[in-house]
């Protein structure tokens, strides 16, 4: 190692070398995008109790949960919204078909579980998009679940009604 006794020493010998952080960069593979025989890119989603398994393919933005249509198996326009995200924040509305079966949980778990797949099926699909998936939280999985009831409370944390006498 060089005799370091200033800043001026330090610099020069810090640029000389590649910086930690280049080197890594060097290292990583670039992201390949991931598809299978039929051109679609596969991911699960988990959000709650509910998983869902989904393949995406490009298409005309049509969206197939569990063999019906989104507005049929997803009534309410919240849940609808919350399908719909990911190809907003993506900027790709309408370019990708959704084929998608969903399993546990209620509906809005189940709109949670498919909205996360999706956007891990997009980002396998084409690896662009990760960046603004990722920023916007869709990669990361909800971990919160309900939490389980404990003995001799009425449910996880509510207790009997007290007496006095």
């Amino acid at each position: 190692m060089a005799d370091i006794k200033s800043l001026d020493d330090l610099k020069s010998a810090v640029s000389g070398s590649a910086s930690a952080a280049e080197q890594v960069a060097e290292a990583r593979a670039p992201r390949v995008a991931v598809r299978d025989a039929l051109g679609r890119a596969y991911a699960t989603g988990k959000r709650k109790d509910a998983v869902a398994r989904v393949w995406v393919k490009p298409g005309t933005g049509k969206v197939i949960v569990n063999g019906k249509e989104m507005a049929a198996y997803f009534a309410r326009p919240v849940l609808q919204m919350i399908l719909k995200q990911p190809f907003t924040i993506a900027n790709v509305e309408g370019q990708f078909d959704v084929m998608a079966t969903v399993a546990g949980g209620g509906l809005s778990g189940q709109a949670g579980a498919v909205k996360h797949g999706i956007s891990k099926a997009l980002q396998l699909y084409e690896p662009g998009l990760r960046a603004a998936l990722k920023a916007a939280g869709f990669l990361t999985r909800d971990s919160r679940v309900v939490e389980r009831k404990k003995y001799g409370k009425a449910k996880a944390r509510k207790s009997f009604q007290f007496s006095k006498r």
